[in-house]
């Protein structure tokens, strides 16, 4: 393991992993805006080469190091990541929440907003059918390929679409840990926890082969190796989908509904969040 790597880990961590894939230059990064005790993440100093996210993928299990394709705040590519505008102290545990309680909580709030009749029925209006009544977690998906070869594959088309972007290494044992590990705040006009988002992330993990292969300022890129097959398996997840980013549907395309939202899941292979 390289020196500064070992940084990312606890000592008793870094004894037993090894990474031997090339890196390109790149430094570690500590959060807090750099007064952080040790660093949360390294960073690659220019594009993600391709190829790499796949093969860094593979050597997870031995490294310890989950790979990120990272983007930067559109017109400062130094945030948040050269900055060190990461924020992991604090941040709960995954592992203490009901994900199914979140999503409900986070439904009722933004569903059922009492703030004048005029956001009260714009609200309701999204998410029709369901009004107020949050319908509970959606049933599991069926895997149509392995999350790990469908993770490799659109990291890649990622890597392409955005090819500015950098790569970055998280000392954590899954994906959706990485984010509170790096103590990433990018939903923190909605939650300043993000163990809360990691832990319906991971619900996501098992239910539908989602992996966590990109994260931007306020984005969140992940593929989906069990997406809906129709819009009666897809309504439930765009559900979800509300209650965990609701920009989505209210900032996203039009019509701003539940409904059209979730016809755009059918079979889409990967999901992309925004909060504004």
């Amino acid at each position: 393991m390289p020196a500064d790597l070992v940084e990312l880990f606890a000592d008793e961590e870094s004894r037993t992993r090894t990474l031997t894939v090339p890196l390109p230059p790149g430094r570690t990064v500590r959060g807090d805006e750099g007064d952080g005790e040790r660093p949360v993440l390294w960073v690659s100093n220019g594009p993600a080469p391709a190829g790499l996210w796949p093969r860094l993928h593979a050597a997870h299990v031995a490294s310890g190091l989950w790979p990120l394709l990272l983007d930067s705040l559109p017109g400062d590519p130094s945030r948040p990541w050269d900055d060190g505008e990461l924020w992991p102290d604090g941040l709960s545990s995954p592992a203490q929440h009901d994900p199914r309680q979140l999503l409900a909580d986070w439904w009722a709030s933004y569903a059922g907003s009492d703030d004048g009749e005029g956001v009260r029925a714009s609200a309701q209006r999204a998410t029709d059918p369901y009004g107020r009544d949050w319908p509970g977690l959606a049933p599991a998906g069926r895997q149509r390929i392995a999350p790990r070869q469908h993770a490799d594959h659109w990291a890649e088309q990622l890597v392409q679409a955005q090819p500015t972007m950098r790569l970055g290494l998280v000392a954590a044992s899954r994906g959706s840990d990485a984010l509170t590990t790096a103590g990433w705040q990018g939903a923190l006009n909605y939650t300043n926890d993000t163990g809360k988002l990691a832990a319906v992330l991971r619900s996501w993990e098992d239910r539908f082969g989602v992996r966590v292969i990109g994260v931007g300022f306020a984005e969140l890129y992940l593929s989906v190796a069990a997406p809906p097959k129709d819009l009666a398996e897809a309504l439930p997840i765009a559900a979800e989908h509300f209650a965990f980013c609701p920009d989505n549907i209210w900032q996203g395309q039009h019509p701003h509904t539940l409904g059209a939202y979730a016809d755009r899941l059918v079979d889409a292979p990967t999901w992309a969040f925004w909060w504004d």
